[in-house]
């Protein structure tokens, strides 16, 4: 049976390192007000004047794990890119990233899930994998999100939390009988609760896709229901979890690390209390690199891989919630 493995990883954060205390020489905010209520401390935001896109960030990161896989584009089979900021409407950021690489002639596919953006995509390439109509894939998540901020006191709950980055991961298809790499999946939508989490404007459906009302109004800026969306995800996640653990077969003990998308940590911490998870057993970086949505994920990934904290035979549970709402997991066991 052809299973989907992880071959490489890699990570790209931009140079710019925004402190909360830089933070408050903009808004009304304080480091201890952000870090309790995110968890975060700092964040990276590309640099003001750049020419830099998503799919400039996603280059820089596909890159690192191409060279680790030790992979030339013309290698491979497919690429996916995950994003909720691309570049521009029309074409999607894929085929940019695409070019970019040089890769001539590979089709690209993007993902447009927002917050759980990896989960669907690690889920796709995994059907890529498995019906044999691709055996290397690079699949990247990568946002460029400062640009679309408005940095005010009034907009403080959405400005301080995202931020950019991008992660990228290489995966081998591998001929075996062991139950390892992608295991499984749950991914669930709710378009009834599409307000509470959305970057609506210019759109075709407010009429005029671009007028001065709609940049009076500041209606182009991203909005946030934010204590809707974490009490949300605090029941939801430990919900999907538990599907997980059921249709796999496994249970808490059986899961060596839980990744959980870096959205809020407190939303982590509520989730790891609620399903009785040691402390050692979630790892999470929100801290240091705010939510960078699509790359979070993969991020994570790139930076066990690289501190050795991901070893052959450890099951691990992605988990995710966001815009949509969309929600679910992956469960994978490392070759």
């Amino acid at each position: 049976m052809k299973r989907s493995i992880i071959k490489s990883t890699g990570r790209y954060l931009p140079e710019r390192h925004v402190t909360n205390e830089q933070l408050t020489e903009i808004m009304d905010t304080s480091n201890e007000w952000i870090v309790q209520r995110t968890g975060i401390e700092a964040r990276y935001w590309v640099e003001e004047g750049s020419s830099d896109g998503t799919s400039d960030l996603a280059h820089y990161a596909a890159r690192k794990a191409l060279g680790k896989a030790g992979w030339e584009p013309a290698d491979l089979d497919l690429i996916v890119l995950a994003t909720m900021t691309p570049d521009v409407n029309v074409p999607g950021s894929g085929a940019l990233l695409q070019n970019l690489l040089g890769a001539k002639g590979v089709p690209a596919l993007d993902i447009r899930q927002q917050c759980t953006g990896f989960l669907h995509g690690f889920e796709v390439c995994d059907a890529y994998i498995r019906s044999e109509k691709a055996e290397k894939i690079l699949f990247v998540g990568a946002e460029l999100q400062s640009r679309y901020l408005k940095v005010t006191t009034a907009n403080r709950d959405t400005a301080v939390i995202f931020a950019d980055g991008a992660g990228a991961i290489c995966i081998e298809g591998k001929e075996t009988d062991e139950e390892v790499g992608f295991i499984t999946s749950i991914l669930h939508a709710d378009g009834g609760h599409a307000d509470v989490l959305k970057f609506g404007l210019p759109a075709q459906k407010a009429g005029n896709p671009i007028s001065v009302e709609i940049l009076e109004n500041e209606d182009h800026f991203p909005y946030m229901d934010g204590k809707t969306v974490f009490k949300t995800a605090v029941t939801r996640l430990p919900r999907v979890a538990n599907e997980l653990f059921k249709k796999a077969n496994l249970s808490v003990d059986d899961i060596d690390l839980f990744i959980l998308h870096q959205a809020n940590l407190r939303i982590n911490e509520s989730f790891r209390d609620r399903m009785k998870i040691p402390e050692d057993k979630m790892y999470n970086n929100i801290q240091r690199y705010g939510n960078t949505t699509a790359a979070t994920i993969p991020i994570c990934l790139d930076e066990l891989y690289e501190a050795n904290r991901l070893k052959s035979g450890d099951t691990i549970m992605l988990l995710g919630l966001g815009a949509g709402i969309t929600w679910g997991g992956v469960i994978y066991k490392v070759d």
